[in-house]
């Protein structure tokens, strides 16, 4: 990068990085101001102007901190304690935010669960974080009836919307509640540092863990992303992410109501919809994640997608192959890559608009934001060590994980690391003596590289972990359901690419016992896990290769994918039009490649 080029870019990004510092600043100046107090002083101030807008309701901001308070109030007639945690399973809508945000006004911890979830998976997401009452939406409630018996936690099933059965309405409940402000006999004391909120992260093995949200981290993701975006009250954000997620759910969200705009709240992404969504409700803003890209891309020209007004898109996986292509088709005038792990501490953006960077750290700031990546050893799945034990820098464009530094400061509390719900948990994302004895750094569990300018470009995923339609597969889990199915002895999950779609999609080889009943296969796996992380190929072999110590060996098999002419094992397909996994064979497999088969 020339001089100019690069001091133009160190410009560009200290004006971003001096928006967000000036909305966080006061943050930890402020330690009892939290969310749901802001959501108090917004109402007064922005009082009946759109706050969220869906499609089953909308609430102004005085509605929005109404509706919150009668929540606050339930929470405090069921003795709800500080630090007692809620599960809340209900789709995008603005009941959502009120009603963890009224929990967590009177010191409770809501639990936002995975609204895709079945089985095994769901009954786990409940019973680690140990609730007294979970909020469930009418139309889930068979979902989490199939797994109730299933729980080794009792909590008070409450049902949110009209469905059969005799459980419980909160939403009647609440409705005969007071939504006036709380008085001080029913407030709790509350600190940033209380914990607030649990938001479900997928791990490199096992289950999804319940990461440690505080208050201070919905603080800093709302005001943070307020100035990074410069929101301002005329601003309207387009949100069809899970309310579930961090994107979705905090960012999204609070960066708009922090600064008086509105945000445009759809249940689930729709191509065929978004552009004209976009335009109906005058949005300026859209949060994207960069499959959404790539499906809007496989759409047909719609005449919406050039009359928006939008003026910036703000996600992350949004990958270099159509970065271009997206912003010149649907005229984006501006795109604002980021990447950030919810339960940890490295974060970065690309304010200048590198095409295909997640961001990079200036010289700078690089003392408050410490990041490193370390060489990486794929077969082993550890970092790579030196003769004196510690890690080893990776070179420009070497790709390595990245890692961020641990800093135990009261001054920096970005910089720490919150955990789990089970603390076991937590030393498995921390790596030690890296470069000096003593130190303590997040492992992030991604592989990355960085160019000589500084820019971060992320390569994948490490170990058991793979990502496809917008959500981290644990390939333990996928194996874990297999294996419950009569006929298979073993299964080998693994992510492998498929030309023109983001992420990777499942593939399991399978060792099986006599003859395999496919259809009868198929239907045990949509009972047992969500859509995201059904096997798209199983391929069927004579047994599975494994390391001395027993692990199985995956990178012959990713590196072979799913191409019939690579090996004599049968390979079939999870055939989502014919409903059925059917035979791979060359033609089958030319059709997928050229993107003319629905994955």
């Amino acid at each position: 990068m020339a001089f100019i080029e690069r001091l133009k870019g160190d410009v560009t990004f200290l004006k971003g990085a001096l928006r967000a510092l000036r909305m966080t600043t006061p943050i930890a100046k402020n330690p009892t101001r939290v969310f749901p107090h802001v959501i108090e002083e917004l109402a007064a101030r922005f009082g009946d102007a759109p706050a969220l807008i869906g499609a089953r309701e909308t609430f102004s901001y005085r509605q929005l901190a109404e509706r919150s308070n009668r929540y606050a109030r339930w929470a405090l007639a069921e003795n709800l304690g500080k630090g007692d945690t809620i599960c809340l399973l209900m789709p995008n809508r603005p009941e959502f935010l009120a009603i963890w945000n009224g929990v967590i006004h009177v010191g409770g911890v809501a639990a936002l669960l995975n609204t895709n979830l079945v089985g095994a998976s769901l009954a786990h997401c409940i019973d680690v974080v140990e609730p007294k009452h979970i909020i469930i939406a009418a139309d889930l409630m068979d979902v989490f009836a199939a797994i109730e018996p299933l729980l080794k936690s009792k909590p008070k099933v409450w049902l949110h919307g009209e469905a059969a059965g005799t459980r419980q309405r909160i939403d009647r409940i609440v409705d005969g509640l007071s939504g006036k402000p709380l008085a001080a006999s029913e407030r709790c004391p509350l600190s940033i540092e209380d914990r607030a909120l649990y938001i479900y992260t997928s791990g490199t093995t096992g289950m999804p863990k319940a990461a440690n949200i505080n208050h201070y981290r919905i603080m800093l993701g709302s005001h943070g992303f307020a100035g990074v975006m410069a929101t301002t009250a005329a601003d309207r954000m387009y949100n069809c992410l899970p309310m579930y997620h961090t994107a979705g759910g905090l960012v999204a969200i609070g960066a708009l109501l922090i600064n008086g705009g509105a945000v445009v709240l759809r249940e689930k992404f729709s191509a065929r919809d978004f552009w004209d969504d976009i335009v109906r409700y005058e949005c300026t803003l859209v949060q994207y994640i960069g499959e959404l890209c790539r499906y809007l891309l496989h759409t047909p020209p719609s005449p919406n997608e050039n009359r928006h007004r939008l003026r910036l898109a703000c996600g992350n996986g949004l990958r270099p192959d159509i970065w271009e292509e997206f912003k010149t088709r649907f005229r984006i005038p501006a795109i604002l890559e980021f990447y950030a792990a919810t339960e940890g501490n490295v974060s970065m953006f690309n304010f200048e608009g590198k095409p295909g960077a997640i961001g990079r750290i200036p010289w700078f700031i690089a003392h408050r934001f410490p990041t490193a990546l370390v060489r990486f050893d794929i077969e082993n799945e550890q970092p790579v060590r030196d003769a004196q034990g510690f890690c080893v820098a990776c070179a420009p464009d070497e790709v390595g994980e990245t890692i961020g530094k641990i800093v135990n400061d009261p001054a920096r509390p970005a910089a720490r690391f919150e955990g789990y719900a089970r603390k076991a948990e937590d030393e498995k994302k921390i790596l030690r003596n890296v470069f000096k004895h003593g130190d303590a750094w997040f492992r992030t569990g991604d592989l990355m590289r960085k160019d000589a300018d500084g820019f971060f470009y992320f390569v994948d995923r490490i170990g058991d972990t793979f990502r496809w339609k917008g959500e981290n597969v644990s390939t333990s889990e996928v194996a874990d359901a297999l294996d419950r199915f009569p006929a298979i002895i073993e299964a080998n999950v693994y992510g492998v690419p498929i030309p023109g779609k983001d992420g990777r999609a499942g593939m399991a080889a399978l060792v099986i016992d006599g003859s395999l009943d496919l259809a009868a296969l198929r239907e045990h796996l949509m009972k047992c896990l969500p859509d995201y992380a059904r096997p798209l190929f199983l391929r069927i072999r004579g047994e599975i290769e494994a390391t001395a110590t027993f692990k199985q060996k995956k990178i012959d098999l990713v590196r072979e994918g799913f191409d019939p002419a690579a090996t004599a094992d049968v390979i079939y397909f999870n055939h989502a039009e014919k409903r059925a996994f059917v035979r791979l064979d060359a033609l089958l497999h030319m059709r997928i490649v050229k993107g003319d088969v629905r994955v």
